[in-house]
């Protein structure tokens, strides 16, 4: 790939073999610039992600509008914008200092604010006296501080404290296997969805989300405003895991935030949970190990299944190269972490702290993508239907056609080409993941944007003529003239929908040509 040279885009030759998972990166104070964004682009960044638990709205607003300004200049890429809303938190209060707390010491949780000594710091939470008991665990960001609750009053929670540390200020508290009972979507994150609808973001990525109901307010309301966005959930509430199904029906895909999620529930149950055919379960005081009473799967695994069975995006999130915010190199067991994540055939994977804050945020990128290509490289090509897909189409006619039409693809070794205004038929072949690349041809800028996050998609801007034999013949031509396909290369053309682009032409169509 060629360098940029001052940060300007242009043309760029790109191998025939593409990275087919994507990478969302979170722009943040080591990213925020033009020559970084640009940089991150041509690391293999697909979607910005905004973080709008840090920085304000003219900040993200300057990312927005760089991200912006680098798709109107790139002629044979683009980049996605994703919002990331802060939801429900409990937080510690500010302190003038750090404080050291040793194993074994006691220490005060107080929801009366404004307090800060060596033995007491308040917390922003009215309910969270009413929320813990004896025994419970509070965790401080994420489980790097520990604590045993013994007592509480009216107004304090006397802990001991587990495992010691230095504790700062506004520090991130979750209580093992039980969540907050705060609305999903403050008001803070209203506000910043306003936000993203006024600078027309693709995605919205919702925190703690418990229920499906929180899905259908934000659909609501997105529908209310003309706002074509879609919501990705995020999996990291203990809540969330009894009504998954729902959850994820009612949105556009899914975000395992593995982070949370380990803190909310026990760190052991991220990887292995027992599931229920009902998702039902209860917490044993023991052991604090979740039981149900079916079998043992990945929770991870879990959730791609789930929603590749139903036609949603899923991206695997938090800690997956959290070294490199500090080493210039990953570790073996984050290398194989997001092999994992891609062998088990997530749509994207996701940098946070790594590109947003961290000491080699190109270098991370560059790892991410090295390592998903060559673990790509080494999956086998299947010309049976996924069993996790079997049942899931089998009596709608434009699934059904997208899985013959990846079985063709897969058979004859193709690529495939595929014309779409709304990107519905890029998004059902993107979900039974052909061998080929997808070459998603759209007249819609909102649309090339949105499959930026697809597996396998590549998506293209292009205008459509009246003529379908006119469009097919430009789009070969732009794919042969970028270097995406080669002369005398045989690809699949699929025109499809309930609303077919040209309508003298039959509804449902598949055809295979030689570039």
């Amino acid at each position: 790939m060629q360098k940029f040279s001052d940060t300007s885009v242009g043309m760029w030759s790109k191998p025939t073999v593409r990275r087919k998972t994507k990478i969302v990166c979170t722009v943040g104070p080591s990213t925020n610039t033009r020559e970084m964004i640009w940089k991150l682009a041509e690391a293999g960044m697909n979607v910005a992600r905004m973080n709008m638990s840090h920085g304000d709205h003219a900040s993200h607003k300057k990312v927005i509008d760089l991200v912006k300004e680098y798709n109107a200049q790139s002629k044979d890429n683009t980049i996605a914008i994703m919002l990331d809303t802060k939801g429900p938190e409990v937080r510690s209060g500010d302190l003038p200092q750090p404080i050291m707390l040793d194993p074994g010491q006691e220490f005060t949780f107080t929801i009366e604010r404004g307090v800060s000594t060596p033995s007491c710091v308040s917390v922003n939470y009215d309910d969270f006296v009413n929320d813990v008991e004896a025994g419970d665990m509070l965790l401080v960001d994420g489980g790097m501080m520990s604590f045993m609750v013994k007592s509480k009053t009216k107004e304090t929670v006397i802990c001991e404290v587990v495992d010691g540390g230095e504790l700062k200020s506004r520090r991130h508290l979750n209580v093992r296997g039980k969540s907050a009972t705060l609305p999903s979507i403050t008001e803070k994150d209203w506000e910043d969805i306003k936000f993203g609808v006024e600078n027309k973001v693709d995605f919205y990525a919702v925190s703690f989300v418990k229920d499906a109901q929180v899905v259908h307010e934000l659909k609501n309301y997105l529908q209310g405003c003309g706002a074509d966005i879609h919501v990705i959930v995020k999996i990291e509430s203990a809540d969330s895991i009894p009504n998954l199904h729902s959850i994820i029906t009612a949105s556009d895909g899914a975000m395992v935030a593995r982070g949370d999620l380990g803190a909310e529930l026990p760190i052991e149950e991220v990887p292995i949970l027992q599931v229920s055919a009902c998702f039902s379960f209860k917490i044993n005081q023991e052991n604090e190990l979740l039981k149900f009473n079916s079998f043992a799967i990945d929770m991870q695994e879990r959730i791609i299944n789930l929603c590749r069975s139903m036609g949603k995006a899923v991206i695997v999130a938090t800690n997956m190269l959290e070294s490199m915010i500090v080493h210039p190199t990953p570790t073996r067991a984050e290398v194989s972490d997001i092999a994992i994540a891609v062998r088990e055939g997530a749509d994207a994977v996701m940098l946070s702290g790594e590109t947003a804050h961290g000491k080699f945020p190109l270098k991370a990128a560059g790892v991410m993508h090295t390592v998903a290509l060559r673990t790509e490289a080494t999956i086998t090509t299947s010309t049976e239907m996924p069993p996790n897909l079997g049942q899931a189409f089998k009596n709608h006619m434009s699934e059904m056609f997208a899985y013959h039409a990846t079985m063709m693809s897969n058979t004859l070794g193709t690529s495939t080409v595929v014309f779409t205004r709304t990107g519905f038929m890029a998004i059902l072949l993107s979900h039974y993941r052909p061998s080929g690349t997808i070459y998603a041809f759209t007249n819609e800028k909102k649309i090339q944007q949105r499959l930026a996050l697809y597996q396998g998609v590549c998506p293209i801007y292009m205008e459509f003529s009246d003529d379908a034999e006119d469009t097919f013949t430009k789009a070969l031509a732009t794919l042969l003239k970028q270097g995406m396909v080669k002369k005398g290369e045989e690809i699949a053309i699929v025109q499809s929908g309930s609303q077919p682009i040209w309508r003298s032409q039959s509804t449902h169509n598949i055809q295979v040509r030689k570039v």
